[in-house]
């Protein structure tokens, strides 16, 4: 039966330890249950350390999700972020560790140079000493090589193994991020690029917010059928993804809308843009392949604003939600760049603002 420690453990074995429980133990080598392991090998819970090691090799992963809800609150993304900044700092104090070995390694390798050197200028000893000395720096030479050898293969082991963790929890993370009807960047990951926009001041005047909705959604649904709306929601987020460069941001951002980060063009260059994704989706027919039933016309209405016309995040989204809606109010299906002039129009009467 496989044992859990609540003692602290040296951080260059914690890894290890961790990887050798969760494959003696049959365990699916998924994030969540590092961290789960993680916490039990810190001892920063008593109980959960003792829960853990009382199922021994009979784990199932609803056991274990039953643990981790009860004590960590579930794989939530915040829990998954953590274990990757925690898993980050093991490899890193592992890659320490063969770093120090190697200096090692070249620290010995001077000293039988230097050692080497000075017998060739002692005429004056015998050659007996200089056979033990010999021999005594082979046999030394010997094992410290094979412990450095040793200690090298246990690292690019240890390694491998850190970098599959890596890979899952930058896939949790990706997954985290992903609206799963559109498989757009999701309301999570909008918020974080959004407030990264304004990290580089440089940049500013050549970054725009777009916000995009979805003309008269709620007549689709009503008389269509949910399902219909979702299929309609996957198509427009399609053309909106196909109509853009790779390196721009898309997300959506809840129900029929969305938001498009462009960064390195001007205002009429974003303009452009607008009118590409809304005329694409103005010409899309949107018919039942079987039935023949036609769901459109299918149009959005785009509203958006510079990043330099704007003090913060928040703003931003309050100016191009400003000028969405002046395009909405003003007829619709049609993209709408932010003046000055809907300020107190449109923000004053407590539409949408975005606060971080």
């Amino acid at each position: 039966m496989t044992t859990i420690s609540a003692s602290k453990p040296h951080s260059g074995d914690l890894m290890g330890q961790i990887i050798y429980a969760v494959r003696s133990m049959g365990v699916s080598p998924i994030p969540r249950n590092y961290q789960l392991f993680y916490e039990a090998y810190i001892g920063s819970n008593p109980d959960l350390t003792r829960e853990l090691a009382a199922l021994g090799s009979r784990a199932t992963q609803e056991d274990l999700d039953i643990i981790s809800e009860r004590y960590l609150g579930g794989p939530q993304a915040a829990v998954i972020e953590k274990a990757n900044d925690r898993l980050l700092g093991e490899l890193d104090a592992l890659l320490k560790l063969l770093r120090q070995e190697q200096n090692s390694l070249e620290s010995y390798g001077k000293l039988l140079s230097e050692t080497a050197s000075r017998i060739n200028t002692k005429s004056s000893f015998s050659t007996d000493i200089i056979r033990s000395a010999i021999s005594l720096l082979h046999q030394a030479t010997d094992d410290k090589m094979v412990q450095g050898e040793k200690t090298v293969d246990d690292m690019v082991q240890r390694s491998n193994e850190m970098d599959q963790v890596r890979r899952e929890l930058d896939e949790y993370k990706r997954i985290a991020n992903t609206d799963s009807l559109t498989r757009l960047s999701n309301r999570r990951a909008f918020d974080e690029r959004l407030a990264s926009s304004f990290d580089n001041q440089t940049a500013l005047p050549l970054t725009a917010l777009v916000l995009a909705d979805i003309d008269n959604f709620k007549k689709i649904n009503d008389n269509f059928g949910h399902p219909v709306g979702d299929k309609i929601l996957a198509t427009v987020a399609s053309v909106l993804r196909a109509n853009v460069r790779k390196d721009v941001f898309v997300a959506r951002t809840g129900g029929e809308e969305f938001a498009i980060i462009v960064e390195g063009n001007t205002p009429d260059e974003v303009m452009v843009i607008c009118e590409r994704v809304r005329r694409a989706l103005e010409t899309r027919t949107f018919r039942n392949s079987r039935s023949g039933v036609n769901y459109g016309p299918v149009t959005i209405s785009l509203g958006y604003s510079m990043a330099v016309q704007a003090a913060d995040p928040g703003e931003l989204y309050a100016q191009s939600d400003a000028a969405l809606y002046y395009a909405k109010n003003s007829g619709r299906n049609r993209s709408v760049f932010f003046e000055d002039s809907m300020k107190s129009h449109y923000i004053s009467k407590n539409w949408l603002i975005y606060k971080k």
